[in-house]
């Protein structure tokens, strides 16, 4: 998907009720695994770091947004867990960094793994699409790297 479409994508995000499936196959990848969550973080953890890479940091959506949720006048939990976990590589951020400096908005690159309130033992793992051009060797990185975490490498 091009650029354009992209963006059109995110605008329509943007609007309440108007996000569409397909709309968020433009924006994101992801994948439902059936497995314990904590299971599926670890195997993240070990994905990565068995590709060398090092995680920068976890964020920790999830507890953030229960944590606050009485200061701003929350109605619902979310989630049980949501982390987005980040990393970089030293080659391929340089790489595409030489290609368009512009690049650097994309890095870190994020995993992002949530677990729904209420849907113990089904886990979303995915990640943001990049930009047309050098950014789609990361995102074969990023697919690459989820896929062998939810077992379909």
């Amino acid at each position: 998907m091009n650029a354009i479409a992209r963006l059109a994508a995110a605008a329509a995000l943007a609007l309440p009720g108007v996000a569409q499936a397909a709309e968020w196959d433009a924006l994101i990848v992801e994948h439902v695994i059936e497995a314990p969550y904590e299971d599926v973080l670890e195997d993240l953890r070990l994905t990565i770091e068995g590709r060398g890479f090092v995680i920068d940091a976890v964020s920790h959506v999830g507890a953030m947004l229960n944590r606050t949720a009485g200061d701003v006048g929350a109605q619902r939990q979310v989630y049980d867990h949501a982390e987005v976990t980040q990393f970089c590589s030293a080659t391929l951020s340089r790489k595409v960094m030489e290609a368009d400096a512009r690049n650097l908005a994309f890095c870190p690159y994020g995993i992002f793994t949530y677990q729904l309130h209420g849907e113990a033992g089904r886990v979303h793992v995915g990640y943001r699409r990049m930009p047309d051009g050098p950014m789609q060797e990361i995102e074969a990185l990023l697919d690459s790297i989820v896929r062998e975490t939810v077992g379909l490498d």
